[in-house]
């Protein structure tokens, strides 16, 4: 299983779910690495911006692109081995994210199924871009999807960020809730689209402000606000964030 690296060991780490309807929940969260798209404003895209590859960064600057050694950011752990780490965190709730985890979906099923046997007790949550359908085993040990289908603002080209199959699969989900990033109100007529093409329920959608600090998402939430009023949405937030910033593994 290849997962993101922090430092000498894997970010594999306890803290609070900071996004989507489960925020603020104690949560272990295991960083996959490894992505399909490529988000110009990803905050982790030391899983998969490698040296060679022609993808922009909004942290890219005329001098200097935001490149990373793949060979310095990936660990290589087996399932028993994330196992162990998992088990010695008090947080029973797990939040499988990247980079895009379903890339590993196999192997996360494998990892799912020891947890579940271990301790009936586990749940998981699976944070996916809504492009890749989970595998059945997967799917049947998993709680809740986190699905954040990316928009234009992404820098993805639209064949690469809406997969027909994948999003009809989450639209029919009961499971699935759907986190829109959202950098500028004209982004609203995309989502709005987008829900009416795959028939999103409202309460299941939630509006999340695009930024990496907290002035940042205050000030696009007091736009936000009154748009999930108008049309039924949940209004997200990144405590993350506030809480600690850019930092890794917290």
């Amino acid at each position: 299983m290849k997962l993101a690296r922090n430092g000498t060991g894997p970010e594999l780490f306890e803290s609070l779910q900071g996004e989507g309807v489960s925020v603020g929940t104690p949560s272990v969260f295991v960083r996959l690495s490894l992505c399909n798209l490529h988000c110009r404003w990803c905050d982790t895209a030391y899983t998969w911006n490698w040296e060679g590859t022609p993808y922009p960064h909004d942290a890219d600057t005329a001098q200097h692109a935001r490149k990373y050694r793949r060979e310095e950011e990936i660990i290589e752990l087996n399932t028993r081995e994330v196992v162990q780490h998992i088990l010695s965190y008090k947080a029973r709730n797990i939040v499988l994210t990247g980079g895009e985890p379903l890339v590993q979906g196999r192997e996360l099923a494998a990892l799912a199924t020891q947890l579940r046997e271990t301790d009936p007790g586990y749940r998981f949550e699976v944070e996916t871009n809504g492009t890749l359908t989970p595998p059945p085993a997967l799917d049947s040990l998993v709680a809740q999807y986190n699905v954040s289908p990316k928009l234009a603002n992404s820098g993805n080209t639209a064949p690469e960020r809406e997969k027909s199959e994948a999003l009809g699969f989450f639209a029919s989900c009961d499971r699935a809730w759907f986190k829109f990033v959202a950098a500028t109100p004209q982004d609203l007529e995309e989502i709005r689209t987008l829900q009416s093409r795959y028939h999103l329920p409202a309460e299941r959608i939630l509006l999340m402000p695009e930024g990496t600090t907290s002035a940042a998402l205050y000030e696009k939430m007091r736009w936000l606000a009154p748009l999930c009023q108008q049309y039924g949405y949940r209004l997200g937030d990144r405590l993350h964030v506030h809480l600690f910033g850019q930092k890794r593994g917290v």
